[in-house]
């Protein structure tokens, strides 16, 4: 419990009424709690979803939930897409990518970024066919949540400070396998078959964003495993729509 209130925490803006003592380590361990946190993120937009559906329009309902969702986990990983995509605008060296990452301002490519990334998830969100809505609001910020783990384990640090390199130092194989196991049966409970498409579509994507962050910077950042997540969370809802759309 105490380690999920530590992922908890980390991962969101949403008080809670206890707080738990964190050492270095605790931060990569809770990371096999990360999908359950998403779970809860999820569970939370299904429940706002259930109270908005007979209030208010499709279009504006899902607009508010994709804004809930930012405003519950403090942008953290929007911030993460921002920053890399003005890092990819700066076409330098290696230092440069990381000083720019570092740089708390945000760019045109990055602005540019974070609006092209909200567009897709809202229009994703608001194309999935209505029977499969709330099974995909579970499932996508967890799905999203294990793609930090898959980013974080077994991965080399660019930088020797930040949080990238304290989750990093704590994580490892018994934290991606735990994370992995829940994300499957879970995924495999909701969606059936396409949530299991999908995770591996997911997984595929994660390795390939890994990769290149490791060729291009010498391994992860912070801001790398947020802009992977929130490719997850974008592709997540992309191919539930292209597997979802073909079965209906």
């Amino acid at each position: 419990m105490r380690l999920f209130i530590i992922a908890f925490q980390f991962l969101t803006i949403v008080p809670l009424p206890v707080s738990v003592r964190c050492e270095e380590k605790d931060l990569g361990r809770s990371m096999a709690l990360f999908p359950l946190v998403g779970l809860a993120l999820g569970a939370l937009l299904a429940g706002v979803d259930f109270l908005l559906t007979p209030l208010l329009p499709r279009s504006v309902a899902d607009l508010l939930l994709v804004a809930i969702l930012s405003v519950a986990t403090g942008a953290l990983h929007l911030d993460g897409l921002s920053d890399v995509c003005d890092g990819l605008a700066a076409r330098g060296s290696r230092e440069r990518f990381l000083e720019i990452m570092k740089d708390s301002r945000v760019g045109a490519v990055g602005a540019v970024g974070l609006v092209l990334g909200l567009m897709l998830k809202y229009q994703a969100l608001l194309a999935l066919p209505a029977e499969y809505k709330r099974e995909a609001l579970l499932f996508f910020p967890m799905a999203a949540r294990f793609a930090q783990v898959q980013m974080t384990v077994g991965s080399q640090r660019a930088r020797k400070d930040g949080l990238g390199h304290a989750f990093v130092g704590g994580a490892g194989t018994l934290q991606l396998v735990l994370a992995g196991l829940c994300t499957v049966a879970v995924g495999a409970a909701l969606l059936h078959l396409s949530g299991l498409i999908t995770l591996l579509l997911l997984f595929l994507l994660t390795w390939g964003i890994k990769a290149w962050s490791h060729g291009r910077l010498g391994g992860v950042t912070g801001d790398v495993i947020g802009c992977a997540s929130e490719l997850n969370e974008i592709f997540c809802l992309i191919f539930l729509l292209a597997l979802l759309g073909r079965m209906g």
